[in-house]
């Protein structure tokens, strides 16, 4: 399969991807997928130097809000959805972006669906609480052995 989107022509989907035209549970037929290729308007793709100076003025722009979402992953700010945000903009214009969302998406759906299983759920909140009870003790024992004591000198 190309890597660019340059071609005047129709993509041609790989014989793997078909099968993801059911949603998760198999069976209820999802939406139709946008078909894969460059969404530039018709008279960028008509010129070929126009075209490539578009690719790489979207390239340039998801790349600077890619790089600003994984500066934003330490710092406060929402790191994700900014590098998600810049790889949208990189599949307007680019096939291997487009794949990488298509994947994405396919996945937190998977995820959601998992995640709303009753079984899941009732899993989840056990470790959960378990999780939180061990962190009590854990606290109240240190509390019991050393105190509250806070890190500044209020008195003085």
């Amino acid at each position: 399969m190309h890597a660019e989107s340059d071609e005047r022509g129709h993509v041609v989907v790989p014989v793997a991807m078909e099968p993801a035209t059911r949603d998760v549970t198999g069976d209820v037929p999802a939406a139709p997928e946008r078909e894969l290729g460059s969404r530039a308007p018709k008279f960028i793709k008509a010129s070929r130097t126009l075209h490539l100076s578009w690719q790489v003025g979207i390239f340039v722009v998801g790349l600077a809000v890619v790089v600003a979402g994984i500066i934003m992953l330490p710092l406060p700010g929402p790191g994700w959805f900014v590098i998600f945000g810049g790889m949208a903009i990189w599949a307007t214009e680019f096939v291997w972006a487009q794949l990488v969302l298509r994947w994405t998406r396919r996945k937190v759906t998977e995820a959601a669906h998992a995640a709303l299983d009753p079984k899941v759920r009732r899993r989840n909140i056990i470790l959960t609480t378990i999780g939180l009870v061990i962190i009590a003790v854990l606290v109240g024992i240190y509390v019991w052995k050393f105190g509250i004591v806070m890190p500044w000198k209020i008195d003085q």
